[in-house]
């Protein structure tokens, strides 16, 4: 098992999080937001509002990618999936690309301006998120196409394959995205 840890990535304030998971016969147990241990191992301040599950029957479900005005804090309850993130903040690591593959012992914290995705690995995934801000029908966020070539992102389940909403089928190529201006910077 391993110790609660977090790692830095190419984009600053997108965080990967190993999550102790205690298994026995009976199933699993972790804790999967423990404020006080991991502000300790230097993961920003975070105040949950909301919490939001997607429960994803098919295997090769595709979403996003989205740059929501909040912060969240990624895990699944069951399964897996590949998680992708672009920087989308104007800057010098704006389209840069992570990826990871989240199970229950892998957590993800990602800032605002990075926009998320992800696709299912598997049958029955549970993919759970915190966020710091409540949701809303009138929200507007930075979208981008999935499978820009632009991006190169290795997506486990081809597009050919995959399930994608209509809405996310629309969402623009990286080029024609107006790169996100942070509170600072403006």
């Amino acid at each position: 098992m391993k110790d609660l840890a977090i790692h830095t990535t190419s984009i600053p304030g997108l965080w990967i999080v190993d999550l102790p998971v205690h298994a026995d016969e009976r199933g699993w147990f972790k804790e999967n937001y423990q404020q006080a241990k991991l502000e300790a191992l230097g993961l920003p301040k975070f105040t949950i509002v909301q919490n939001n599950i997607s429960f994803n029957q098919e295997v090769g479900v595709t979403r996003g990618f989205h740059a929501e005005p909040w912060e969240k804090f990624i895990s699944v309850g069951s399964g897996s999936v590949f998680g992708a993130y672009i920087d989308l903040r104007q800057g010098p690591t704006f389209g840069a690309v992570e990826t990871v593959t989240i199970t229950p012992e892998v957590g993800v914290f990602v800032e605002r301006g990075i926009a998320n995705a992800y696709q299912t690995l598997g049958p029955n995934a549970v993919y759970s998120y915190l966020v710091n801000a409540h949701w809303s029908n009138d929200i507007r966020y930075p979208a981008v196409q999935l499978f820009d070539p632009a991006l190169n992102v290795q997506w486990p389940i081809p597009q050919e394959q995959a399930i994608v909403s209509p809405k996310d089928r629309e969402n623009p190529l990286l080029a024609n995205v107006t790169p996100i201006v942070s509170e600072e910077q403006a």
